[in-house]
């Protein structure tokens, strides 16, 4: 079989001021990083309102477009900017989580990695935070329980912030696990191991500042590994955050390419176990250009390779 790249041009159109760490560029990187790269290129369609709302309230979507700028940025807060072209890009970043799920469950790819922007995992059920509008890897979730009747999905997160909209969508869900690496002390300020979900089905590994990549084998390998497996999950969401590198300019964190490398080829061979290898990976953080596309390539390689 073969790995999928969805995207679209319309997730460039979501441009941010001067100075913000999540730009175009990030996305423009990453896509020139995976040219060479034997993938299966889907369009990413529009996500309608009707999908978004697995998630999301419609006053939620409403409030959105009604802040859409005519020209220029609107500031949403401090961190979390729209422009002309933001809500587009949001609706084909869900669109292409859901069309990746479509596509792995139903057997057309082994696997799929969705490049695309604004980023989701921040995002909580009425809230836009953390350059986020919707919660992507909930969403895709969500679709796979709801619309292809799995009964138990896990997402898996690594980025180096902790995902806080997704947990916050999937608090009180039983069917789906959600597994969580991040630094701790940093923004969001959530993520303690304490934070169990409503049916323990929440996993927090807290990393501390300056820690690198053998702490997070580590915590993998002694935590969360067990625990997925235990869970059996049909199928795997990854929130493929980059900025954990050590060359990233928001968090303090010293992992590697081969860090990133590792943890894809590890979490697809339990899906490999568990699921019929069946993974879908959606783009997060990483705000170091050079890190964030060699990472992702490395992400990527290891997608293509388990998907064989």
């Amino acid at each position: 079989m073969t790995t999928a790249l969805l995207t679209h041009a319309d997730c460039l159109g979501h441009v941010t001021p001067p100075g913000h760490p999540e730009r175009v560029a990030r996305l423009e990187h990453v896509l020139h990083a995976l040219e060479p790269l034997p993938l299966l290129r889907e369009t990413a369609p529009m996500a309608s309102d009707a999908d978004l709302r697995l998630c999301h309230p419609q006053r939620y979507l409403d409030m959105l477009s009604s802040r859409q700028p005519a020209a220029g940025f609107y500031r949403l807060d401090e961190d979390t900017v729209m422009s002309t072209g933001s809500l587009d890009a949001a609706y084909r970043a869900a669109g292409a989580v859901l069309r990746a799920v479509d596509m792995v469950v139903t057997g057309k790819v082994g696997n799929a990695f969705c490049a695309i922007r604004p980023p989701g995992h921040h995002a909580e059920r009425e809230l836009p935070m953390g350059f986020c509008l919707f919660g992507n890897a909930a969403l895709a979730a969500r679709h796979a329980m709801e619309r292809h009747g799995l009964e138990r999905v896990a997402v898996v997160d690594f980025d180096v912030h902790h995902g806080n909209g997704t947990q916050d969508l999937l608090w009180d869900e039983p069917r789906a696990l959600f597994i969580g690496s991040h630094q701790m002390p940093l923004w969001p300020g959530t993520g303690r191991a304490e934070e169990r979900g409503a049916h323990d089905n929440i996993l927090n590994l807290p990393l501390a500042p300056d820690t690198g990549g053998a702490e997070m084998r580590a915590a993998y390998q002694g935590q969360a590994f067990g625990r997925l497996r235990a869970f059996a999950p049909e199928l795997i969401i990854l929130s493929a955050g980059f900025d954990a590198h050590q060359d990233d300019p928001l968090a303090q964190l010293n992992w590697t390419v081969d860090d990133f490398r590792w943890i894809t080829r590890e979490l697809c061979a339990i899906a490999a176990e568990v699921c019929g290898g069946r993974v879908v990976s959606t783009l997060e953080g990483g705000y170091d250009l050079q890190a964030l596309a060699a990472s992702a390539k490395a992400h990527v390689e290891e997608l293509i390779e388990a998907a064989k």
